[in-house]
Order: structure tokens, then sequence, then C-alpha cells
């Protein structure tokens, strides 16, 4: 789709929703240059939503709580392998591993977040635990494929699980405490 199309939608309907604001983003950084027709169609949106013609959708909010759960499990048991052997694991990884096969519980709310969070201690603690020790196992027993591959958002690997766990929870809230 193009700027043109979007702006003549949300003129149509009212409304800018996060998926057409997130397109007309990604085409203006990829364009060399916008065209005159373009840019008027850009002024036309930026007047439209000035003027409430158009009003811009927020973006939901939402967690999925069963990453906490998942994480906080995996930097428990990650610490207490690390300080009693040379071994070094990777939080990341392994918390992937075993969130891909447990079922997510994403909360809209911190009311919805409480009742996923007490649901997932009565019904899931012991299916969690399992997929983290299955996990961890799998992690300590496979061979070193790729050693030049690197983790997502990071330059470098990084060996101490405290940084792993800092630069996890920076990727996930990144304002927290800006």
């Amino acid at each position: 789709m193009n700027i043109n199309k979007i702006v003549e939608q949300a003129l149509e309907s009212g409304y800018l929703t996060p998926t057409m604001e997130a397109e007309v983003g990604r085409l203006c950084e990829t364009s060399a240059e916008l065209s005159n027709d373009e840019y008027l169609a850009l002024d036309k949106l930026m007047g439209a939503l000035l003027t409430g013609e158009v009003v811009a959708m927020p973006r939901k909010q939402f967690i999925n709580v069963m990453e906490e759960l998942v994480v906080s499990e995996v930097i428990s048991r990650v610490a207490e392998i690390e300080t009693t052997s040379n071994r070094l694991l990777d939080v990341g990884d392994i918390a992937a591993y075993a969130l891909n096969r447990l079922p997510p519980l994403y909360a809209t709310t911190e009311e919805g977040a409480s009742f996923q969070r007490d649901r997932a201690k009565t019904e899931l603690t012991a299916i969690i635990n399992n997929q983290v020790e299955q996990a961890i196992s799998l992690y300590l027993e496979r061979p070193n494929f790729h050693p030049e591959r690197q983790a997502l958002n990071k330059g470098s690997q990084s060996n101490n699980v405290f940084e792993q766990v800092t630069k996890l929870l920076q990727s996930q809230a990144p304002n927290y405490e800006s």
C-alpha cells in the first residue's frame, strides 16, 4: 500500500490505525525521496489529525505473563548451575525454548496480569518447571554448532548472567527507568 492510499483510507474511516501509522513510517524511511503527491497527502493527514477529522488509534498495551514467570525460573536455575560449575548458560536461549512449549498468558491490565500469575502458580507451575528443566538439559547437551551467531540486540555475546538479564529486561521495557 502506498502513502496516498493509506491517507485516503484514514480520511474515509476517520481513524489512523497503528498498522497504518507503521506502514507510513516504513514507507517514509525506505523511500529515497517522497513525491510531491506524497508530501501533500502527509500534509493533509497531519491537518486531519490536528483538527480531529482523523483520530490516531492508540496501540494496545499487553504483556505475556508467561514470559516473566519463565524468565524468573530460568534465572534462578541458571544461577545455581553457574555457581556450582564452570559452564556459562544463555538465559535467552533457554527461556525461548521453554516459552515455545508453553501456553501464552496475555493480559492488558494489572488485574488481568495478577489473575494470570495466580492461575499459572496453581495450574502451571509443574509444567513451567518441567519445560525449563528440559530446556536447560538440552542446552547443556548441545554442541556449539555456530559460535559466531549473535543474540538479538547484542553486538557481542555476554558471559555474565547478570548482564544477560539486564539486557533482556532492557529489551522488554526500554523506558522503565527513564
